[in-house]
């Protein structure tokens, strides 16, 4: 598997092939420090975590050339900028998540797991500001229809539990967590399982 890194810092570059190694020990790597490079390098990759501010061009117009010069690849951004319009307007150029610098080596590599799978990574904050951007402002709180057991999985996964510790706690097989947690996605809306927690909890359900 082909990974592109782009980070005009060596150690966020190093930080970051650490997390890709622990999702795949025999990965491909290859690392830029510009929009420029990023772009030249992207094709035929399977994933490009690339940081949002970076020599060559400013967020926006870097994320959208290398959005163009990928063609299809999942794009995950990393990023210390907090600036909501920005972030909304580079998920609208298709970008396949956002992950905070500040996040553990665990969450990081959860995420590109999840993108890898053709996911969407949301912290949960700017979930719910996505979701309340496409709902119309007059519309009533959802009401989802969650099994008891889909609760029990989703009470797991807010709690940052992965679906082998899940499947443990309650001595249910993993297939059947994975499966829970496709029909409690599909039932809430959600793209990926932080999305799932962020509406969750705007419905109250956890």
């Amino acid at each position: 598997m082909r990974i592109l890194i782009a980070d005009d810092h060596a150690l966020m570059r190093s930080a970051l092939a650490g997390a890709v190694r622990m999702v795949d020990p025999d990965a491909d790597i290859t690392t830029v420090g510009s929009f420029p490079e990023a772009c030249r390098a992207a094709p035929g990759h399977a994933l490009i975590l690339c940081d949002l501010i970076m020599p060559g061009a400013d967020p926006l117009g870097g994320i959208a050339a290398l959005r163009a010069a990928a063609a299809d690849t999942p794009i995950l951004v990393i990023t210390g900028h907090e600036d909501d319009a920005t972030l909304l307007s580079l998920l609208a150029l298709g970008i396949a998540g956002f992950v905070p610098k500040s996040v553990s080596g665990q969450v990081m590599e959860a995420a590109i797991r999840l993108v890898l799978a053709g996911g969407t990574y949301l912290p949960p904050r700017l979930a719910i500001l996505a979701a309340s951007r496409t709902d119309p402002p007059t519309r009533p709180p959802p009401r989802f229809h969650l099994s008891a057991r889909q609760r029990e999985v989703l009470a797991g996964i807010a709690r940052g539990h992965s679906t082998k510790q899940i499947a443990a706690a309650l001595a249910i097989a993993p297939a059947t967590v994975k499966a829970h947690t496709a029909a409690l996605l599909a039932e809430i809306g959600a793209s990926n399982r932080a999305q799932a927690v962020a509406l969750a909890r705007d419905a109250g359900l956890i």
